[in-house]
């Protein structure tokens, strides 16, 4: 009995272009019994681990001519000590992505079958009607993927754990940098078309306040600290408890 867990970016986008296909995923998830799909989005690395035995990095996309027809370039790490390196890179990254049950997965794609159809009729047509409805499809899908991503609690909770990850990673990292990374990492909960609004006055983008939140609850629970222009995490057993946060 094994296990197969595989991170992957569901974005409308991707799939319109054909670079993901959530049916292939939805029929391996069904030939596999313990089988994880995690959506997170703009990732594009094509890593493929064994337990702590083998890793392979490499510019191969799971697909016949990926792994079998195209050149392409990669290493084969069997390594024990660097194979778990890859492992825990991989799995902390994941970890900031969103778990997608089987339920889900199967309701995403026929969301995702309604994108590739209207992009199909765009791409042969200039009408403005199939150029709106798929806009509208488009806002369905990517509407249903944030969902996903909320399901385990509200926004804050999952920039806490992208900034936990960041200063793990970084060590030390201004509220700018952060803005940025999280920006990078999580572009889907990042609308800087959304501006907080209070009364009449604008302040600023919805996202950064959630983050600048997400910073001052972490602040209150002691892991993390603001030194001089600098977020860090405040002491090892900070860091221990980091870790225990970004791997739930």
């Amino acid at each position: 009995m094994g296990r197969l867990t595989f991170v992957t970016d569901l974005s409308p986008v991707n799939v319109a272009q054909g670079s993901t296909d959530p049916d292939a995923l939805n029929s391996l998830s069904k030939s596999v019994s313990r089988f994880t799909v995690m959506h997170l989005p703009r990732l594009h690395a094509k890593v493929y681990i064994s337990d702590c035995k083998r890793a392979v990095v490499t510019s191969g996309n799971l697909t016949r001519g990926g792994l079998m027809l195209n050149y392409e370039y990669g290493i084969d790490l069997r390594d024990p000590q660097i194979v778990g390196d890859v492992r825990r890179d991989v799995t902390a990254y994941a970890d900031l992505g969103a778990i997608v049950s089987p339920e889900q997965l199967s309701l995403y794609c026929q969301a995702a079958a309604n994108v590739r159809d209207t992009s199909k009729r765009q791409q042969a047509s200039a009408a403005r009607a199939l150029r709106q409805a798929f806009a509208r499809t488009m806002r369905v899908a990517e509407d249903e993927l944030i969902r996903l991503r909320l399901a385990g609690g509200a926004v804050h909770t999952v920039f806490q754990r992208t900034i936990l990850y960041l200063l793990q990673k970084h060590h030390a990292l201004t509220t700018e940098q952060i803005h940025a990374t999280v920006e990078s990492i999580h572009p889907d909960l990042c609308d800087n078309a959304v501006d907080r609004v209070i009364g009449s006055k604008s302040f600023g983008k919805k996202w950064k306040h959630a983050v600048r939140t997400a910073q001052q609850q972490l602040k209150r629970k002691e892991l993390i600290q603001l030194i001089g222009m600098r977020w860090t995490l405040v002491d090892a057993g900070s860091a221990a408890a980091a870790k225990e946060i970004v791997a739930r």
